[in-house]
């Protein structure tokens, strides 16, 4: 016997169903012999038997209501959502926050290559080249996450309940093309980097920024993350590790980052050292010097002004210094059509 209700199975002498506890017999209303429910004439009188329903109706037809089921916080969420919102109404509250979202990649030089529906895709470190391209997805992400909250509290929105986006980040190489006409032209990446962003994406909650093992290596020193162990995640075999990003560090630089760390021992360029102090005695007797180092992306520029400023010998003889510096790297792509980071988010 099939349930009216919710549709299940139950064994041919059963009186309410085992699933929803519906009444699978109608009573007559003349003599009040049970009949079966598909009877039209009673058994025992003979009477038309009276179709009007003996139970109050679910709020959806053939399943039960979630308040009957599901916790009452989970209901009403439930119950919330089967208002959908369509057309212009869903325009009008989904714009503003992809807005929000490319607002916050353009802030940080990123490109939003893709939007998507409800969400968007960005890339940082490509077609724009920067050295710190992880730290400036991270940014990003942390500054759409702070301007969601505003949005939620601007609408009357609680936090559980209402609008969340999840962010997912990956570093790595991939491809990148560009493909034009007339009237468009359209940018993209190709490859497992941005594969795994999105899968990032999807295991991210509500106002959650999730990242991989390979953008933490990046942005280490620079931001505040919590592990969440090994993944599983579709499309790849083996679990993989990844991290929840819940804020950011004082360091700015990434000299900055390694002290916060812990530096390594300095050896060494003795001679350099020396020229510094030379330098800084001459113009403490009145004779201005001006002083230029250049050199390779990673050779130590900045590590050795940062071990002369904090040397045991300047400190003894407390020379005055006022350092103004900006060490930077200028690097060129090594090959066409590779980027260095791509980071999607909805």
């Amino acid at each position: 016997m099939i349930c009216p209700q919710c549709h299940s199975e139950n064994l041919p002498d059963s009186t309410f169903c085992d699933q929803c506890g519906a009444r699978l017999e109608t009573a007559c209303s003349n003599c009040g012999e049970p009949n079966r429910r598909d009877a039209r004439f009673c058994k025992n009188c003979g009477r038309l038997i009276d179709r009007t329903p003996t139970t109050a109706p679910s709020a959806v037809p053939g399943a039960p209501s979630p308040d009957t089921y599901v916790p009452k916080h989970l209901a009403e969420k439930i119950l919330a959502s089967r208002h959908a919102l369509e057309g212009e109404e869903a325009q009008k509250l989904i714009d503003p926050v992809l807005h929000v979202m490319m607002d916050a990649v353009h802030r940080y030089e990123g490109t939003v290559n893709q939007v998507l529906g409800d969400g968007i895709m960005a890339l940082f470190g490509a077609p724009l080249a920067h050295e710190d391209h992880a730290v400036r997805a991270c940014y990003a992400a942390l500054a759409m996450q702070e301007e969601m909250r505003r949005y939620r509290e601007k609408l009357g929105q609680s936090e559980e309940l209402g609008l969340q986006i999840g962010i997912g980040l990956n570093s790595g190489e991939v491809v990148v093309r560009s493909i034009d006409n007339d009237l468009n032209i359209d940018y993209s990446a190709l490859g497992h980097t941005t594969h795994l962003a999105a899968r990032m994406q999807e295991l991210a909650n509500g106002g959650a920024i999730l990242m991989m093992a390979s953008t933490l290596r990046e942005v280490e020193g620079f931001v505040e993350v919590k592990s969440l162990g090994a993944l599983q995640v579709k499309g790849v075999s083996r679990p993989v590790d990844a991290y929840e990003l819940v804020g950011v560090t004082s360091a700015r630089t990434r000299l900055h980052a390694a002290v916060s760390r812990g530096l390594t021992p300095f050896v060494g360029r003795k001679t350099e050292i020396e020229t510094f102090q030379k330098l800084i005695e001459k113009s403490v007797v009145g004779r201005g010097q001006i002083f230029s180092m250049v050199g390779e992306p990673g050779m130590g520029k900045s590590r050795l002004v940062y071990e002369f400023i904090y040397s045991p010998s300047r400190m003894a003889k407390q020379l005055p210094i006022s350092r103004s510096s900006n060490c930077s790297a200028v690097t060129s792509k090594s090959r066409k059509g590779k980027g260095r980071k791509a980071s999607e988010r909805r």
